[in-house]
């Protein structure tokens, strides 16, 4: 039973990216179980982004493999597998042409989804994100940062899928904004039972999201584990110069 709920979700073997002479991304396995956020941390150009573009079928590794749900991912089957994961970007990613209930219908809508069903999945996730029907008529740049990036979790979630990627997704907001969206997106993934795999930079995000933290440098995973590992047992000097030189104050042990 305990195995069973702890299977992987989202698999990567061997996974390597090089751009010409530029190791982009070092040969990388990682596993997240169903249920659980792993976090990846590090430095800018440290290569968090590229493999969490890898999961998303953007960017095509050089070796290795991608498993969603025990499924392979190639070519033939990206767009399938896509509607598995929804995906966030920093200031939600969206139309500005479209308006923000639009922007998270879109792809329901290309799917040929009911309009009943449309609507009431919207009423849903729009309560799920304090965001009411006046707002979502509005166009993005209509919309503060805190909202348009409500509506890019909205539409992540609309074909309600398992796996759930977050590349810096908060990276732009105010403190007071950023703290309400932490809290918020944590509750929604604990609730809804989501395998997520965020992007950050900052320690203090990371432990609070995180059942796993990574930590990159040059391409590679230095050390994963939880907060505590990373404070009391780190791998190498590097793990213990990050950890302290971060100025986000970090939750209790």
């Amino acid at each position: 039973m305990l195995e069973a709920m702890l299977e992987a979700m989202l698999h990567l073997r061997n996974v390597s990216k090089r751009y010409g002479e530029r190791l982009a991304l070092a040969p990388t396995d990682l596993a997240c179980s169903q249920g659980t956020t792993t976090v990846l941390i590090g430095p800018s150009g440290c290569g968090k982004s590229t493999l969490l573009r890898m999961v998303a079928g953007l960017v095509i590794p050089d070796t290795g493999s991608v498993e969603i749900a025990g499924q392979v991912l190639s070519q033939q089957n990206a767009e399938t597998l896509r509607r598995r994961l929804g995906y966030v970007i920093q200031d939600g990613g969206l139309f500005p042409h479209l308006s923000a209930r639009d922007n998270v219908a879109l792809v329901a809508r290309f799917l040929k989804m009911p309009r009943d069903k449309i609507d009431q999945r919207i009423a849903a996730l729009g309560a799920l994100v304090r965001l009411d029907d006046a707002t979502l008529a509005r166009f993005p740049k209509e919309l503060s940062g805190g909202q348009r990036q409500r509506v890019g979790v909205m539409r992540a979630l609309m074909l309600d899928p398992p796996l759930v990627l977050l590349d810096e997704p908060l990276g732009a907001l105010d403190p007071i904004t950023r703290g309400e969206l932490q809290t918020e997106l944590k509750e929604i993934f604990r609730q809804f039972a989501k395998t997520v795999l965020l992007v950050t930079h900052d320690m203090a995000e990371a432990a609070h999201f995180g059942d796993t933290i990574a930590l990159m440098r040059d391409g590679r995973i230095v050390q994963r584990g939880t907060l505590a590992d990373l404070i009391e047992r780190p791998a190498e000097p590097y793990v213990r110069a990050f950890v302290q030189a971060q100025r986000s104050p970090l939750p209790q042990l």
